[in-house]
Order: C-alpha cells, then sequence, then structure tokens
C-alpha cells in the first residue's frame, strides 16, 4: 500500500470534514429559512392585493346598482 502512496488521511481531515458539514447545514439552513420568508410574504402580499381588487369590484357594483335605482324613468 506505500509504494502506491496511499496513505491515512491527516487527522486535520478529522475536524475539517465535520466542520463543513456542519457549516453547510447551517447556511443552507439560513438561506433556506430567508426564501420561505420571502415566498410567504409575497403570497400574503398577492392576497391583500386580490382581496383590494375584490372590494372595488364590489363597491363599483354596488355604486352602479344604487345609481341605476335613484334614476328618474325617461319619458
Amino acid at each position: 500500500m506505500l509504494a502506491l502512496g496511499l496513505g491515512l488521511p491527516p487527522s486535520s481531515h478529522f475536524i475539517y470534514i465535520p466542520v463543513m458539514l456542519v457549516l453547510g447545514i447551517v447556511l443552507g439552513f439560513m438561506l433556506g429559512s430567508k426564501a420561505t420568508r420571502d415566498a410567504f410574504a409575497l403570497e400574503q402580499r398577492k392576497a391583500a392585493e386580490r382581496e383590494a381588487r375584490k372590494a372595488a369590484r364590489e363597491a363599483s357594483r354596488q355604486a352602479a346598482t344604487a345609481g341605476a335605482a335613484e334614476k328618474p324613468p325617461a319619458g
């Protein structure tokens, strides 16, 4: 085995590899949670805009029906 130049990895690998794994998990969690918060906020904003458009449509519909009821008949 020594003839091929293969040996045991240095002891620093037993510290470096787990640290990199934990760092990757932590960074992935942080970035993933930020993306989730952004997506949730976007969905809430869309829902609020949808409700505002619906309320505006309903108000204009009620104004149109109220205006039609107040008009005297032609003639």
